[in-house]
C-alpha cells in the first residue's frame, strides 16, 4: 500500500508522514489495504478552479475525489490498477468547517480523507437518499475504527487561523 502525499500549503504545517500513516488506515479499514492512494492538500483557489472544471461549480469545496478504477477506458476496457484515485482536500476549507462544527483541524481532516475515500469506493450520497444514509453509517463506522486521530496539523507561528 502507498499513500502519494502532495501539501501545496504555506499556511499551515501538515505532519505529512502522520497523515500518510492515517491514510494507510483508512484504506486497510475499508478494505483497500494494496491500493495506492493519492492525496493533495490545495487551497481554496485549486479547489475552487477543480470544482469548476470537474463538476461546473463555481466555488471551492471541502473534498473532491477521482476514481481511477472507474475511468472508462476505450472500447469500455478498464484499467487494471493498483491506484484506487485520488482525494484532493481544500485545508481552508476544513479549517472553517472546523471551527463552525466545534472540532479540531485534524478531526475534520480525518473526517474528509474518510469520506473522499469512500467516494473512491463507489459510495455517492448525493445519488439518492437511502445511499447518502449508507455511506454516512460507514463514514461514522469508519472513524471509529481509525480513532484516535493523531494531531496532524498546526498553524505556523504568526499566521491568522482565518482559514483564506
Amino acid at each position: 500500500m502507498a499513500v502519494y502525499l502532495r501539501v501545496r500549503l504555506t499556511r499551515l504545517v501538515v505532519r505529512q508522514t502522520t497523515l500518510a500513516h492515517l491514510a494507510e488506515r483508512v484504506l486497510s479499514a475499508v478494505g483497500e489495504s494494496r491500493s495506492e492512494l493519492s492525496l493533495e492538500l490545495v487551497g481554496d483557489r485549486r479547489m475552487r478552479r477543480l470544482n469548476h472544471e470537474y463538476r461546473k461549480r463555481d466555488r471551492p469545496t471541502d473534498v473532491l475525489a477521482f476514481p481511477t478504477r472507474e475511468a472508462v477506458m476505450p472500447r469500455g476496457v478498464y484499467p487494471v490498477t493498483p491506484m484506487l484515485g485520488d482525494v484532493v482536500i481544500s485545508l481552508p476549507t476544513a479549517v472553517r468547517q472546523a471551527k463552525k462544527a466545534g472540532r479540531s483541524i485534524d478531526d475534520e481532516l480525518t473526517i474528509l480523507l474518510v469520506h473522499g475515500v469512500l467516494h473512491l469506493c463507489g459510495y455517492d450520497h448525493e445519488r439518492h437518499p437511502r445511499e447518502a444514509a449508507r455511506m454516512s453509517r460507514r463514514e461514522r463506522a469508519l472513524l471509529h475504527l481509525i480513532s484516535p486521530v493523531p494531531r496532524m496539523v498546526t498553524f505556523r507561528a504568526g499566521r491568522e487561523t482565518r482559514g483564506r
